[in-house]
């Protein structure tokens, strides 16, 4: 049979060199209408970039080319860093001459050019990441041009004249892309919208959805669909004998603001230990395969989360009704049912279609409450849930013990909570509280995840996982310069892999909260890929996600696969194959989503501090470094989670010089040096709206 797999199989076992058309036809014995099929598929692969045609018209296999793919990372000045698609691989530099018009998100082609440098040039963006983009239009003789307002972007766009759509020199406008930049042609763009400059913070917040090209919208087919499901809800199948754990005790744990609830939790004591039962929303029963609802999730990969709104992977007629496990109402769910030992070792685990009745919609606070505070109010109203949260807690304690006993990495770190007043303005920008509560509800989704995982793994079927890559020995080597100035080393040597002791034994120091950022951001980003080589942080061999179907694709994904597993028992090589095809991409795209829902809740917030400093500008507060490079220092207050930037030509008391082995900067003149976690007194200089930064000055 003609297909991917056997082009690849004769690249591999078939021969060592590029092979032109015709040799590719001769070789594999192909009939006419074969060849034309095959013409199809090279160029299939050539867009996904398994294949490589040289100068020659001769097609090999990337890999065997010097070349690689991955994502693009764009930075402001101009260069950028392609992640490869390969698990295992270190990022790659690329200066500004060799990007191709790459933007940021790009999914590219390159050539290696240094192996020792980790350098290398893009020879061909394979998929565009953004169609359009936000910025200014500046007009004047020499012509039209839109200068981005995301500083990543290191050209402008040319505007036609009959492009402007009637816009004004200085105008804020949205234009689509008309012609991205090559070697030999300048960028171009035609204005879709002239955009009011914001006015207010909810009026930044559209404009960042614009930015980011993020769906305002469901498409009809796609919301007429889950407007019929929510009318007419199916019943779960006989067929799929789908247990009836509706006599269970069951709760939800959330956050105050949540409304789509994928998970709910039951917990028995046996014999042998704990029998805990993590129930999953059945979002794979109501969006099949290539569905209107489904290519929508697929195309969208995430919910985004701002301070002010949602926007749903799926439509509110799933995410916040049927899929959502609300109490006292029936539920269909995807339940992993486990039996832990007293040492928090799984014995064994069942996965089955379930129909679940939640008791109650918890609360982290609340949960805090009666087990942390126990506040006599809260365990009067919850008395008959007090033994499920007892045992909870224990099994909980025992699972991080556990967990953080194997190597897996213990990071406390807290993020910004923006409070909103009715206006929909910044009232207060706070530290967003993790608990107790937060901590149960991870460590029994983390049991579930391996558990799937592992499952799947050791039958060999194709799965997404969601994997975690030992840092870069390069950047590891800048921290644990850092790290050594803080904490105790002995004076040995250390690896990744002293990483979890090391954040233990700075546990409730004044330096905790710096050294788990420093640590942090020297990490990779994990990722989802249909390649398995475990997960770092988690220090688990064999990971994935498959417990927010409602927010997350590839959960949704996963599910489909186990219940695949679960009603054929044995899967057709056929079928293996055809995942085999389809995971890498939906993978690819999954993350490349995640990471734009990232950027774009991540400028949210800056924006949102941005409006809440803005009539600060003159005040001093009290912060700490928390960051410092050779253009100077980020600083956090200590008042409000609000961050900024002390650049060195704020710094107007001396001649300032960034030591990188010590990561400090000193004074020529004064000896007076800055390093990370100190105490500072800072000046609000400058908020910039335009850029959303926050300007300090000592």
């Amino acid at each position: 049979m003609l297909n991917k797999e056997t082009i690849s199989a004769l690249f591999r076992e078939k021969t060592s060199r590029p092979l032109p058309y015709k040799e590719i036809v001769h070789l594999m014995g192909l009939s006419r209408p074969e060849a034309r099929a095959l013409k199809r598929l090279l160029r299939e692969m050539l867009g996904t970039g398994e294949l490589i045609i040289n100068r020659k018209g001769m097609y090999g296999p990337a890999e065997e080319m010097n070349l690689l793919s991955g994502y693009f990372e764009a930075h402001r000045d101009g260069y950028g860093f392609i992640l490869p698609e390969k698990p295992g691989e270190r990022d790659f530099f690329v200066p500004p001459q060799k990007t191709a018009g790459a933007m940021r998100g790009d999914r590219v082609m390159a050539r290696v050019e240094s192996w020792e440098k980790r350098e290398a040039r893009v020879i061909r963006v394979l998929e565009r990441a953004s169609a359009r983009i936000v910025g200014t239009i500046e007009i004047s003789r020499s012509g039209s041009f839109v200068k981005p307002k995301e500083r990543s972007v290191p050209f402008d766009l040319y505007v036609a004249p009959d492009d402007r759509k009637n816009a004004k020199n200085g105008d804020l406008v949205i234009a689509e892309i008309t012609a991205y930049p090559t070697d030999k042609r300048p960028p171009a763009a035609r204005v879709v919208k002239v955009v009011e400059r914001p006015q207010s913070p909810a009026d930044e917040v559209e404009l960042i959805v614009d930015e980011f090209g993020l769906p305002r919208r469901f498409p009809k087919q796609a919301s007429d669909a889950a407007k019929l499901l929510a009318a007419s809800p199916p019943e779960g199948p006989r067929h799929e004998r789908r247990k009836d754990l509706r006599q269970l005790v069951t709760v939800t744990i959330d956050g105050e603001r949540a409304k789509d609830f994928d998970d709910a939790v039951s917990i028995e004591r046996n014999g042998r230990g704990f029998r805990l039962w993590v129930h999953i929303a059945d979002v794979g029963h109501f969006v099949p395969w290539n569905s209107p609802l489904d290519n929508e999730a697929r195309n969208r990969g995430t919910s985004v989360y701002f301070p002010d709104r949602v926007i749903p992977m799926l439509p509110k007629e799933l995410s916040e009704g049927l899929c959502s496990l609300k109490p006292n109402v029936d539920r269909l769910a995807f339940t992993v049912e486990m039996d832990l030992d007293h040492t928090g070792r799984r014995v064994s685990e069942r996965f089955y279609p379930s129909l679940i009745n939640s008791n109650e919609r918890m609360t982290y606070t609340s949960v805090r409450k009666i087990l942390i505070d126990h506040d006599e109010q809260e365990r009067i109203k919850y008395d008959y849930l007090l033994r499920d949260f007892s045992l909870m807690g224990d099994l909980c304690n025992i699972l991080r013990s556990r967990r953080f006993e194997r190597g897996s990495l213990d990071f406390d770190l807290p993020e910004p909570e923006v409070l909103l007043d009715l206006q929909g303005n910044p009232e207060e920008i706070i530290k967003s509280e993790r608990n107790f509560a937060h901590m149960i509800i991870e460590e029994f989704m983390i049991a579930a995840n391996e558990a799937v995982a592992e499952h799947i793994e050791n039958l060999g079927i194709p799965c997404i996982y969601r994997i975690h890559e030992e840092p870069d020995p390069m950047k590891l080597e800048g921290v644990l310069r850092v790290v050594k100035q803080f904490a105790r080393t002995g004076g040995k040597a250390l690896t990744a892999r002293d990483f979890a002791g090391l954040l233990k034994s700075i546990k409730e120091s004044v330096h905790e909260e710096i050294i788990n950022y420093i640590v942090l951001r020297s990490l990779k980003q994990a990722r989802y890929s249909a390649t398995n080589v475990g997960h770092f942080g988690l220090a688990s061999p064999s990971y994935t996600h498959f417990t927010s179907p409602i927010r997350r694709y590839p959960d949704l994904v996963v599910h489909r696969i186990l219940r695949e597993i679960l009603t054929k028992k044995v899967i057709a090589d056929q079928r293996i194959k055809e995942l085999e095809t389809l995971l890498p991409d939906i993978a690819f795209s999954s993350s490349r989503r995640e990471r734009l829902a990232d950027n774009a809740e991540n400028t949210v917030i800056r924006a949102l501090r941005a409006w809440f400093m803005k009539d600060k500008v003159g005040d001093s507060f009290e912060g700490k470094v928390v960051g410092i490079s050779p253009y100077g220092l980020k600083i956090r207050l200590n008042d409000w989670y609000v961050e900024g930037s002390l650049h060195v030509s704020y710094m107007t008391d001396d001649f300032y010089q960034y030591n990188d082995r010590t990561m400090r900067l000193y004074g020529r003149h004064t000896n007076r040096s800055f390093r990370i976690g100190q105490e500072i007194t800072v000046r609000v200089d400058k908020v910039d709206l335009e850029d959303r930064e926050i300007v300090f000055g000592l």
